[in-house]
């Protein structure tokens, strides 16, 4: 056998260990940027289909969702828009919209018995 041969047989052993640890990386939880793209989506068009649902505008569940992916949410509202047109199914509003806007309002309003603060001049 002539030495210089040596590496050549290697390579292939090299390259196949290489591509085995690789392999694991998503067992070891670092995931791919094409998995993170696809699960981005995925939430996206189930904010959206969850928006529809509940009777709120696309342009409300934008609002609402800053981080989602845009374009996912609409593709997720306008399916769902559509499935609930060919099963004659109607929205059915959250509850938690009249929540939040009761929340909003008594932080608005100063609380019963608290005394306005003197302004110092």
């Amino acid at each position: 056998m002539k030495p210089h041969c040596l590496p050549r047989r290697r390579a292939p052993l090299l390259l196949l260990t290489l591509l085995t640890a690789l392999a694991g990386c998503d067992q070891l939880g670092i995931e791919s940027p094409a998995a993170v793209a696809a699960q981005r989506e995925a939430e996206g068009k189930a904010i959206g289909a969850a928006c529809r649902h509940a009777a709120r505008s696309v342009e409300t569940c934008f609002e609402m969702n800053k981080r989602a992916d845009k374009s996912a949410m609409f593709v997720g509202w306008r399916e769902m828009n559509d499935y609930m047109r060919e099963n004659k199914i109607e929205a059915m509003p959250a509850p938690v919209v009249a929540a939040a806007v009761e929340a909003d309002a008594e932080e608005a309003a100063p609380a019963k018995g608290a005394k306005p603060a003197k302004k110092s001049h």
